[in-house]
C-alpha cells in the first residue's frame, strides 16, 4: 500500500476506490475506526465461514463494537468488545460459543493485536 499526504490527512487507492484517512473525521476515516473495523469485520468474516462449515443456517450477522481508549496513553485502544447478533434457524448457544473460539484463533486481525488490545465477545441469537 502507498499513502499520499493530503492537506488534512493521507489517501490511498484500491481496486474499489480511494481511502481517505485523517485524525479529523471531517476529512476521512480516523485510524482507530479503521483498526476497530478491521478487527470486527475480520472476526465477522471468519465467523461466517466457521458457521457455514458447521452447516449452521445463518441468515445475517450484525456486529456491535464497543471500544475503550486510554486518554493517558495517546488515546490508545485498550479493549474492543464485539457483540454478535446472529439471525438464523437451528442455532444453539453451545455451537455459537464453539464457533467464536475457533474464530478468535483464526482471525488474522485479532491475532495481530493479541497482547496489546483486549478482545472480548458476546452474542445473541434472533429468529
Amino acid at each position: 500500500m502507498e499513502f499520499t499526504m493530503r492537506e488534512n490527512g493521507f489517501q490511498t487507492q484500491f481496486e474499489y476506490g480511494s481511502l481517505d484517512v485523517s485524525g479529523d473525521a471531517h476529512y476521512g476515516f480516523r485510524p482507530y475506526q479503521l483498526m476497530v473495523s478491521s478487527v470486527a469485520v475480520c472476526s465477522g468474516g471468519v465467523l461466517r465461514k466457521v458457521l457455514s462449515k458447521m452447516r449452521l443456517d445463518v441468515e445475517d450477522i450484525k456486529i456491535k463494537a464497543d471500544v475503550v481508549r486510554n486518554k493517558e496513553e495517546a488515546d490508545r485502544i485498550e479493549s474492543i468488545h464485539m457483540h454478535f447478533i446472529l439471525k438464523g434457524n437451528g442455532l444453539s448457544p453451545e455451537k455459537i460459543e464453539k464457533a467464536l473460539r475457533v474464530t478468535e484463533k483464526n482471525c488474522s486481525m485479532v491475532q495481530s493485536v493479541k497482547g496489546s488490545i483486549r478482545i472480548s465477545d458476546s452474542f445473541e441469537m434472533i429468529a
